[in-house]
């Protein structure tokens, strides 16, 4: 069954497990917050209606309207890593769609500022919301000391990969 293996890769290491119980119990529950995570961005995605370039894209300008910064095509270019072309297809699916509206640039009259509409925020809002209150509420119910040793392992796992080439 191939739907299987696809389905259960995440939950294997490819390297030795860790050496104690306690260590691989914690690799267990790395694994499974994985599969978690996973399957919240697949929900996420399903309720956004929209294809997973044009929903990331989407999160990105919601989060520059909400850090109060202007974005535009370029900008949407480097964050996606993508070319222009494809940026442009994806800003014409958005506008298309009541997503997105196209500002003029203040100075350059031959740039624009790409701005998300109230629905684009609440689409955004509902396809994201309950995963992020969900793990807001997990993090609130903690004890200090639970928060800051998970927040040091983590830490310390997020910098190791970091280094990994």
């Amino acid at each position: 069954m191939p739907q299987n293996v696809v389905q259960h890769e995440g939950e294997h290491l490819y390297a030795a497990q860790p050496q104690s119980a306690a260590g691989q119990q914690l690799s267990e529950a790395i694994l499974h917050l994985r599969r978690s995570e996973r399957r919240q961005s697949d929900r996420a995605l399903r309720a956004s209606g929209l294809s997973s370039l044009d929903l990331t894209a989407l999160r990105y300008l919601v989060q520059g309207l909400r850090d109060e910064r202007d974005l535009g095509p370029k900008d949407l270019i480097v964050m996606l890593d993508t070319s222009s072309a494809t940026v442009t297809n994806v800003v014409e699916r958005l506008v298309t769609r009541g997503y997105v509206t196209r500002t003029q640039h203040p100075t350059d009259r031959r740039a624009h500022f790409l701005v998300p509409t109230p629905e684009a925020i609440r689409r955004v809002d509902e396809a994201f919301g309950a995963h992020h209150a969900t793990i807001v509420e997990v993090i609130d119910g903690l004890s200090v000391d639970e928060a800051e040793c998970a927040a040091a392992v983590l830490g310390k796992i997020a910098d190791a990969l970091d280094s990994v080439d």
